[in-house]
């Protein structure tokens, strides 16, 4: 060192010109590593803007409906008094519809004026006859969904220049919808059914909470079997197991366990909770314990990360006043370790509320209508409803399908939120 010194000394340069120089430099390369760096935040959180932006662009317009209003006569030729459930309801819209428009006579016509109301419209009139048996006989104007081509073409999603030449509509339709539309017969309301049913074949009639109920189930197992199980595993292999060949085993299959791919866990679920022991398919319970073999991994990792990180002397002081050692963990481990070992859970919970392909070998793809009502109801999830939704042709369930998306989201975030809570609710501090 002092020979290179002295040979720039020699040349005429001094030392402390070559260090502000060499500073200049590296601060250069501070400011420009401070600039990637957020740079690389900024085009973060514009993509992530941007998924966002479209994913409410395409699904909020799912919130909203565009019914008819149609003058319905509660035929009682066509409504038996003593058994209203089997009455012909769909032919008490079509003739509400023929009375509208009396002038539609041919048979192509009447099918083309059928299609503008949805095949709900039937089933929204039953349900209200076995509501009130009184309505037999009277005549009551009523607000019907429209079909989905229908509420595309009010909504803008369709052109009806292009849609008419493609087929879609005929001229004729659009002439009907216009004479609607000038009788202040046609609105968008919004829609409760998105949040209210279950799936649907017709986009007008399919809803998530179905779906939201499946997933609620699902993970209310998923986290009474991980939790408890993830802890107890964590606190047994870091306070009371010892240090051997096979704790060392134990601990290299949980560290592989949560590297493995999701499915490995359905085809596990498959043969063993559906062939083997026999449980219903497509069930929340089997969902659950699936997701419990996917989930606690995470959670026995995380559980004994916040274990170590808990002081040595909060353990020393605690057996030194006399504490036992299940005195010492229950106490004053565990409570310190909580924090932790919830950041564990809110990761494994959220991973599981987004899985697909476990819940897919144990059948929860299925179509499922029915709202379920317990554990062991056929049921499906809301990613599982997002993927069937998005493979749907009809242009109306993809809004849906962003609709379903957004609702996942906030289903999470409140997921999270409470996690979050508990998390800063026993958090202690030393």
């Amino acid at each position: 060192m002092n020979s290179q010194l002295s040979k720039i000394s020699d040349e005429g340069v001094k030392p402390i010109d070559i260090v502000k120089k060499n500073l200049a430099r590296r601060r250069r390369a501070e400011r420009r590593f401070r600039r990637m760096g957020l740079g690389a935040i900024l085009a973060s959180l514009l993509f992530l803007a941007f998924l966002f932006l479209s994913i409410i662009g395409n699904g909020y317009s799912a919130l909203f409906q565009t019914d008819i209003k149609i003058d319905v006569f509660f035929d009682p030729g066509k409504i038996a008094k003593n058994d209203p459930s089997n009455g012909d309801y769909p032919g008490i819209v079509k003739a509400s519809l023929q009375k509208m428009f009396p002038d539609v006579t041919g048979r192509r016509e009447k099918r083309q004026l059928y299609k503008l109301i949805s095949s709900g419209a039937a089933f929204q009139i039953r349900k209200m006859v076995l509501n009130d048996a009184s309505l037999i006989g009277e005549q009551r104007s009523i607000w019907v969904p429209a079909d989905d081509d229908v509420d595309m073409l009010m909504k803008g999603h369709l052109s009806r220049q292009d849609d008419a030449q493609s087929g879609r509509f005929d001229p004729q339709q659009l002439q009907w919808l216009d004479r609607l539309e000038a009788e202040k017969r046609v609105k968008k309301k919004f829609n409760t059914t998105f949040f209210t049913a279950g799936d649907s074949r017709e986009p007008e009639l399919a809803g998530v909470w179905g779906a939201v109920a499946g997933s609620f189930f699902t993970l209310l197992v998923t986290l009474l079997l991980s939790f408890p199980i993830g802890v107890a595993s964590a606190v047994y292999l870091e306070e009371f197991a010892p240090k051997n060949r096979w704790t060392d085993l134990i601990e290299v299959n949980i560290n592989n366990l949560a590297a493995v791919p999701s499915i490995v866990f359905g085809l596990l679920g498959l043969a063993v909770f559906l062939n083997f022991f026999g449980l219903p398919r497509s069930a929340p319970l089997v969902g659950g314990l699936v997701l419990t073999l996917m989930t606690l991994p995470t959670i026995i990792i995380a559980g004994r990360a916040a274990i170590q990180a808990v002081p040595p002397s909060i353990r020393d002081a605690a057996l030194g006043v006399g504490a036992s050692k299940m005195q010492t963990i229950t106490h004053h481990v565990l409570p310190l370790a909580m924090p932790g070992m919830l950041t564990g859970a809110i990761i494994g919970m959220a991973r599981a509320l987004g899985e697909t392909a476990p819940l897919l070998m144990i059948g929860m793809v299925a179509f499922i209508v029915d709202i379920p009502g317990g554990f062991t109801d056929p049921a499906t999830v809301l990613p599982v409803q997002v993927f069937l939704w998005a493979d749907s042709p009809e242009r109306a369930f993809l809004e849906r399908t962003s609709a379903a998306t957004l609702v996942l989201l906030v289903f999470l975030f409140a997921m999270n939120g409470v996690a979050v809570y508990l998390r800063k609710r026993f958090e202690r501090r030393w």
